[in-house]
């Protein structure tokens, strides 16, 4: 019995567990922050020895519908004048399992991005630009407020750590047709592209878990990343000269936004594999939680629907998961806001989401 709950708890635990951080959004520059909960989904991960933990996530998505709040802009991909993102990045993550109550996860990940548009490149001809590297490492911190050897039928798990300005905030690209006599122009790609957000940030996470039966259960999770810094500095000209009124609101520069994240969901396990379906909410706020709001951003939230499944033999864990979304909105930023007072005409910017998001990867003990 204390083997089959053992299992039952692992179970429960791989939804949240092996699943990293992996927001995507398109051109709501919510990016990649590492893992969410690393804590071991083994049932020898309740030995009190621990072990080491190593998961790599690979995501993918695809955006290029656009909208201004919640209506969707159809004419956009009618008249072929939409963005569109392609990003990819491949999250490493290695965990300490101290004792089956307390981890610490450090998280790498690499990053491959690129726009299309034609708006950045004199209207006329669409063009890519491009941006790579590492983004920004986490160091996480994880807890069990119940002893998990008895708490089998549910537990929250606290975490705390670090995100470090790792990623280039100011990766650069060549935009064409914007100079004299429309040649290209070297400048610092779009906020949505760039590899890191160039703040220093405070993670903090809340895991839990539920089991209503032997074989199903519930899972929750909320994750928000607190970027008390304000602006990183970096132009919005695209390697031009902004503009007096983008001055005026500070969209001349970049913001260093917050961001926010939530999932819950059931999971049912049959035999080796386990399928879970829920929600998940992704969102870069208006306004941060600590320090201004000023610079560029594109806020907004998306609401998905997220089917996954899991396959698990010996110590090796294979995964999917494919949110799918159901609501996008991006909202009226501070920049938005100042220039409606401004000026007196309502101001409402768009952005470019995606349909889909694809998550795999595999979990490794040892």
């Amino acid at each position: 019995m204390k083997k089959t709950l053992q299992t039952l708890l692992g179970i429960c635990l791989f939804i949240l567990v092996t699943q990293t951080t992996t927001f995507a959004q398109g051109c709501v520059a919510i990016r990649s922050t590492g893992g969410l909960c690393t804590m071991d989904e083994h049932p020898d991960s309740l030995a009190p020895q621990g072990g080491w933990l190593f998961n790599a996530n690979t995501r993918y998505f695809r955006s290029f519908r656009h909208f201004s709040g919640k209506q969707e802009q159809f004419q956009r991909i009618a008249q072929g004048t939409n963005v569109i993102n392609h990003a990819f990045t491949e999250d490493s993550s290695l965990t300490r399992n101290f004792n089956n109550r307390w981890s610490m996860a450090f998280d790498v990940p690499i990053i491959s991005n690129s726009r299309s548009s034609l708006y950045e490149h004199g209207g006329s001809q669409r063009h890519n630009t491009y941006a790579s590297g590492v983004g920004d490492i986490t160091l996480v911190g994880f807890g069990w407020l119940l002893n998990p050897a008895k708490a089998h039928k549910g537990n929250i798990q606290l975490g705390l750590g670090i995100k470090l300005p790792t990623g280039n905030d100011n990766a650069q690209s060549y935009f064409y047709n914007v100079g004299p006599n429309g040649s290209k122009r070297l400048g610092p790609v779009d906020q949505s592209i760039q590899p890191g957000d160039g703040g220093t940030g405070l993670i903090t996470e809340v895991n839990a878990f539920y089991n209503f039966t032997h074989s199903f259960g519930f899972y929750g999770t909320f994750f928000y990343l607190i970027n008390p810094q304000d602006v990183n500095g970096v132009s919005t000209a695209r390697g031009g000269t902004a503009s007096a009124n983008s001055v005026l609101v500070t969209s001349d520069v970049m913001s260093i936004p917050d961001q926010i994240m939530a999932r819950t969901g059931f999971s049912l396990g049959v035999n080796h594999f386990d399928f879970s379906a829920g929600a998940r909410y992704e969102c870069i706020p208006v306004h941060d939680l600590i320090g201004g709001s000023d610079g560029f951003r594109r806020p907004g939230w998306i609401l998905s629907g997220e089917p996954g499944v899991d396959y698990r033999i010996k110590n090796i864990s294979i995964y999917a998961y494919v949110p799918i979304a159901i609501l996008r909105d991006r909202t009226q930023s501070v920049a938005d806001i100042r220039t409606t007072e401004l000026t007196g005409i309502y101001a409402h910017g768009d952005a470019a989401f995606a349909d889909y998001v694809v998550n795999v990867g595999i979990s490794v003990k040892f």
